[in-house]
């Protein structure tokens, strides 16, 4: 797709949801001349039935990606493809790399490969998904070789999380960490509730990073199309860019 805004290469993006928010932030990060092609698809209940059952709705979008010549095709919303475990998720993209023969990857292989640029090795994460699923977002990690001493939900309905006031999951996350003090990173699953805002006193107070969902996209997008733009105020991964 050869056009003058996105000189710097354009990014395929499939969001879960019609909820607002998150679109938005993940362009704000992104620097001048990278262009982004949102499409949707309808999780609405949050529910392990509803997230297996998308993968075919995924699929059709990555196809209509690929006919558009995105350079890259970013599949977000982690949950989907989580539960299908590291090796699951692994396997389904390089199958769709190679039919549509465009990059694909998600949001869980984003965080993972954050991971690894820190080198954290041990972490603890906080979701707004009830305990079965977090025990599967665990699992993944796992399966990636990261040690997770925790992943714990807060307990809101998938409809109200971006009510939630961001202080209230700071002081959450916090508790978590410190009662798991040999965690070497903090993960932040899912874009929805509005933390962006948190990852610096965390990074601060905690002293180690914060893998939060949104900029670990941003960082991602910007390595595959050979970008480097650091951003200041949303935590160490996009300062350092590492």
């Amino acid at each position: 797709m050869a056009l003058t805004s996105c000189w710097r290469g354009t990014v395929g993006l499939i969001k879960p949801n019609y909820r607002p928010g998150s679109t938005e932030d993940l362009i704000r990060m992104l620097p001048e001349g990278i262009g982004v092609i949102p499409l949707h698809i309808d999780i609405d209940k949050g529910s392990r039935k509803q997230f297996e059952a998308s993968i075919p709705d995924y699929e059709k979008m990555v196809a209509k990606l690929a006919e558009l010549e995105a350079d890259i095709i970013h599949p977000a919303g982690s949950p989907p493809f989580q539960i299908l475990g590291y090796r699951g998720e692994q396997a389904l993209m390089k199958r769709w790399e190679k039919k549509y023969k465009r990059p694909v990857f998600t949001n869980g292989m984003t965080q993972v490969n954050a991971f690894r640029a820190f080198k954290a090795r041990r972490i603890v994460g906080a979701s707004y998904f009830p305990a079965e699923l977090n025990r599967s977002f665990a699992q993944y990690f796992r399966q990636a070789g990261i040690e997770v001493l925790a992943m714990q939900g807060v307990d809101v309905p998938f409809d109200k999380v971006q009510t939630l006031a961001s202080t209230e999951v700071y002081r959450f996350i916090k508790k978590m960490f410190l009662a798991h003090r040999k965690a070497q990173a903090i993960y932040i699953l899912g874009p929805a509730w509005r933390t962006l805002d948190i990852i610096d006193p965390l990074e601060g107070d905690l002293g180690v990073p914060v893998v939060h969902h949104l900029p670990a996209q941003a960082w991602e997008i910007q390595k595959r199309l050979n970008v480097r733009a650091p951003a200041q105020g949303l935590g160490r991964l996009l300062r350092e860019m590492p």
